[in-house]
């Protein structure tokens, strides 16, 4: 596996670990019916797969945090969700360097 690949990847450790953090529901609308599979700053841009970047949210609020003209506003309010978390991590170490 690349090593790109891997750091973007997430691990069952952070899937399990973001799962307690989020209170086994979406951030977003509560549901239970969730999984903690969410890339705060996405794959696509390099965002790496732990804890810091990584919420719970239900497929319906994932296909709108990606797909939508929510995008926007669901970003800003993950941000402040993870800002509550992590008061002192920035979105540049959320991004994989080489």
């Amino acid at each position: 596996m690349h090593k790109r690949t891997k750091a973007l990847d997430i691990p069952k450790s952070v899937k399990d670990k973001v799962w307690e953090r989020d209170r086994h529901s979406c951030i977003v609308c509560g549901s239970t019916n969730a999984m903690p599979n969410a890339h705060y700053i996405s794959r696509a841009k390099s965002g790496l797969g732990i804890p810091e970047n990584i919420v719970t949210l239900c497929q319906k609020c994932h296909h709108e945090f990606d797909n939508t003209i929510r995008h926007k506003e669901l970003k800003e309010y993950i941000r402040a969700y993870l800002d509550i978390h992590y008061p002192d991590f920035s979105d540049e170490r959320r991004i994989y360097n080489k």
